[in-house]
């Protein structure tokens, strides 16, 4: 929040004594009187018990007016209520004592620094007492993604229409109504909501039947049924024009809602959210606890959905399936978020984090439980390689020097917002998986309705989780591990114990494997990339507890896993008998990266002969693994690019798609430098790929993702004919006005290929314009992001700030493409500082978008000169900016660009 100088004096004072101690004085309020509190987080003194919330916004004026009533329960003595309160412009406070029927007025006090108001009782409040605090106010609807917001959106008539929705996780409630906006302090809410009687109105509970009763001309007020206890940050509400369809299920009724001209699109979210809500209430043996569950497409919205309860708000995208336009990748992008947020009603809305420190457990939690129950409930789409994938670039960023432990202490707004990273997501959901692969799936699973059970309604912290886990491996866990190990205390497991090891610390271990006959030596230590000594903090002493799992020649079957729990520096595995080659970290279940020392050629010869007699994860896990040793300066380039040699011979898509991500990194950086050898490369090795490529929607699901991605690659770095099909088939849908149907799978290849002429661009625009299929729509948001001339680029940028043609959401979308070509790398970190405040007012610093817009518009420098260009423009940014840490992280990768090109250019070039 930027400081506002007449806003009273921010921060504390403080004065010398004589005798030199330093005494706090509160901070002033903004009618320059002394606030009663100086933290951040919220006094203990008080506590919520129950909200009425009566709200009316009116979208012609675009304004809201609201009144909350809460009831507050006393713990300690105390003059005061101290809650949140941001951007609200409040008119009347008062306060009754239970039973008293006299509301006395309140003075109350503003301290905006830290979004904070207090309420100054008339006299002292008694502990045990319940107190109501009433307060009256108003505010505007925001016109960022935060907070109470509206959205303009065009009607099937072309008409613009008005919307609005909330959006709190983390810190928004306070926007919208004065609160204790923090996790832990749970209530229960009762709200009202008036409005335009031809609009709907939507919240976290079914509206009471016949409460609905007319305010003044043509406004009415709807009631709606009192909450569970929950945070605030899970409270919701919408008012718009929606259509829906319903279906009943275990006695909840689920309805999807959509924008009139989307009702048609809804249909395969409503089957999919109602047989993943039976499958977690079976899973968890808790039945959802409301009578109804809501998923909602907002037409503007800034991250992929919010798992309100009982109200999950979605971006388009992310909640609408169009048969004719929706591509394989769409239907599991979908699949994917409604796991997710389907999982939160339980990780996160019934059991929430004590504090944001502890994010992870709401979203690594619910990141993990979408891959259950997709891999259980629709094993077509293959989301186990999409996980996969996302672990390999969560451990990019994890090994990195700017990472943060997954249960880090914060406290500041920015600080909050950057827990919602890939390490809070998918470093979390790969810790859990390693635990359930260690653990065994039924002693996890108890484990998980063990704590689902203990903390129902009520808030939790790590140790809580691994407390739970170790009360049913207590009983349950049968040791298979050889030896005596620390984690393992009188025969049983301290899950604790070994679960600390990875989630108090950054970063990963490599272990080191070194094979002599039947003997195995492995060493733990941390992986690390040295760069600059001063940006690099060493702890080189630290040990994880590692669950090590191998196969061997002798037997590569899933059920011959091996495993091995190593908590110290190294040790020695015997096998009993000699191998002829041993893989550990079988199908990526553990985080870490395995160095096979002189046993690589082995396994490079094993791929090349014989590359099935490993599964598609494994060899993806080792193709990953090298490129990382080489970046690291532990192996050469030269044995990576031997690896993936076999590729001619593969068909499965999670090392395929491992290896054109590795390659395209290269490519990028080799590509900046005018160094085009790679592409030959590339074309030798996938050539017969791209050749063997249909253009059409048939196939396993799986093969069709492989098609887009192969097809979307060749087209983009113009490989093969690629090109030249695609355009006369874009020439074909042009000619057709847009008419003709093209293959979903395909379509972002032809775009991309239509995109490079002027004509295939202004068309595709119009196009864009008028789609209603907001799949289609993103698939041609990214073509036109691939074009070359510089001019249309910087329109694409400036219009999609600006929202009007273009949806600001799309915003990181467009950076992200535009950043990855030659033409448009240096335009989409000019695009940054050029447009920084605009920028950061829109999206909030430190969201995820802001994470997403610097590390995008800087990943692709290598040079000294625009390392100093990204330092020095974030340092003449305002602190908060500059330590950010995606700032640091996006300085640590420009210097591993460098380090790389030191490193590896000329042995490349003799490569090549």
């Amino acid at each position: 929040m930027k400081w506002n100088m007449n806003q009273g004096a921010p921060g504390f004072w403080c004065c010398y004594k004589k005798n030199h101690t330093m005494e706090l004085i509160y901070p002033l309020a903004t009618n320059g009187k002394l606030f009663p509190w100086a933290k951040i987080r919220l006094p203990p003194d008080v506590v919520p018990l129950h909200y009425d919330l009566v709200l009316q916004p009116n979208l012609t004026t675009l304004k809201f007016t609201g009144s909350v009533n809460i009831v507050v329960n006393v713990i300690q003595v105390t003059w005061k209520i101290v809650l949140h309160s941001s951007g609200l412009n409040i008119t009347k406070a008062t306060i009754t004592s239970a039973g008293g029927h006299q509301a006395k007025p309140a003075e109350f006090l503003e301290y905006p620094l830290h979004d904070q108001i207090a309420v100054m009782a008339p006299e002292a409040l008694l502990v045990g007492q319940n107190y109501t605090v009433n307060i009256e106010y108003s505010s505007n609807l925001s016109d960022t993604y935060y907070g109470f917001y509206k959205i303009s959106y065009k009607d099937e008539n072309s008409e613009q229409r008005w919307f609005a929705a909330t959006q709190f996780e983390p810190l928004a409630a306070r926007s919208a109504f004065p609160c204790f906006d923090e996790p832990a302090f749970k209530a229960t809410f009762l709200i009202k909501i008036k409005r335009d009687e031809k609009l709907l109105t939507l919240s976290n509970m079914p509206k009471v039947p016949k409460a609905t009763t007319p305010v003044t001309n043509g406004i009415v007020q709807d009631e709606f049924f009192v909450s569970l206890k929950m945070s605030t940050y899970l409270v919701a509400f919408v008012v718009a024009d929606l259509k829906n369809i319903s279906r009943e299920t275990n006695g909840s009724l689920v309805s999807i809602y959509a924008i009139p001209q989307h009702l048609n699109q809804v249909g395969y979210a409503l089957n999919t959210a109602v047989k993943l809500l039976e499958f977690y209430q079976e899973y968890f043996l808790i039945d959802y606890p409301l009578q109804k569950l809501d998923l909602v497409a907002i037409p503007d919205f800034q991250s992929g959905a919010m798992e309100n309860w009982g109200l999950i708000t979605f971006r388009e995208t992310a909640l609408l399936f169009d048969s004719n336009t929706s591509s394989a990748r769409d239907k599991k992008l979908i699949t994917a978020v409604i796991a997710h947020e389907l999982a939160h009603q339980w990780f996160g809305n019934l059991v929430t984090m004590g504090w944001w420190n502890d994010l992870w457990l709401n979203e690594g939690f619910a990141t993990f439980m979408e891959y259950v129950a997709m891999e259980e409930i629709f094993p077509e789409l293959h989301s186990d390689e999409d996980l996969l994938n996302l672990i390999f670039k969560a451990m990019m960023k994890d090994s990195l020097n700017s990472s943060h432990p997954v249960s880090s202490a914060v406290q500041s707004s920015e600080q909050i917002e950057e827990m919602f990273d890939a390490l809070s997501y998918i470093k979390g959901a790969s810790l859990l998986l390693m635990l359930k692969h260690y653990l065994t799936k039924d002693v996890f699973q108890a484990g998980i309705e063990v704590y689902l059970h203990n903390h129902n309604y009520g808030s939790a912290q790590s140790d809580d989780l691994w407390d739970s886990m170790n009360e049913v491996s207590i009983f349950d866990m049968k040791i298979n591990f050889r030896g005596q190990f620390s984690s393992i205390t009188n025969g049983t497991l301290d899950v604790k114990k070994l679960m600390k090891t990875w989630i108090l610390h950054k970063g990963f271990p490599l272990v080191t494997v070194v094979r002599k006959r039947n003997v195995i030596s492995i060493q733990q230590e941390k992986f690390l990339y040295h760069m600059e000594p001063e940006n690099w903090t060493s702890d080189t002493s630290y040990l994880w507890h590692i669950p090590l799992t191998y196969i061997t020649s002798s037997c590569n079957f899933t059920h011959c896993t091996n495993a091995y729990l190593l908590d110290q520096k190294s040790a020695v595995i015997e096998l009993p008998e000699e191998v002829e080659w041993i893989k550990f970290n079988v199908d990526m279940n553990g985080y870490y990266i395995v160095h096979y020392a002189e046993d690589w050629k082995t396994l490079i010869d094993l791929l090349k002969k014989n590359h099935t007699a490993l599964s598609p994860k494994d060899r993806a896990n080792l193709i990953n693994n090298i490129f990382n040793l080489a970046s690291l300066g532990k192996e050469s380039l030269e044995k990576a690019f031997e690896l993936i040699d076999y590729l001619n011979k593969e068909s499965s898509t999670a090392p395929l798609t491992q290896a054109l991500f590795q390659l395209s990194h290269i490519y990028s950086l080799l590509e900046k430098k005018g160094e085009q050898q790679l592409a030959h490369r590339i074309e030798h090795l996938l050539g017969d790929k791209i050749d063997q490529q249909r253009w059409t929607d048939d196939g396993t699901l799986s093969e069709r993702e492989l098609r887009s991605m192969l097809l979307a690659f060749a087209c983009t770095h113009d490989m093969r004919n690629c090109r030249a099909t695609a355009t006369e088939m874009f020439k074909k849908w042009m000619k057709s006005n847009g008419t003709m149907s093209l293959p979903s799978d395909v379509m972002k290849a032809i775009f991309i290929a239509g995109a490079k002429s002027s004509d295939g661009w202004e068309f595709l625009l119009k196009m864009y314009s008028s789609s209603v299929s907001e799949a289609e729509k993103s698939k041609m948001i990214e073509a036109l992001a691939t074009t070359e001339d510089v001019r249309k680029l910087i329109w694409l940028m400036q219009n999609s700030l600006e929202g009007k043609v273009i949806r600001a959401q799309e915003l990181s979308h467009i950076i992200s493409t535009v950043s990855q070509s030659l033409t448009g790398y240096l335009l989409a970190w000019d695009f940054v500082k050029e447009n920084w405040e605009k920028l950061t007012r829109k999206f909030h610093l430190g969201s995820y978008t802001i994470q997403n817009i610097i590390s995008l518009s800087t990943s692709q420098f290598a040079t000294k000169a625009h390392l100093l260009e990204v330092k020095s423009f974030f340092e003449s940014k305002s602190e908060e900016s500059s330590q950010l840490r995606c700032v640091k992280e996006a300085i640590d990768t420009i210097q591993l660009n460098i380090q790389w090109m030191e490193r590896n250019l000329a042995k490349l070039q003799e490569l090549l």
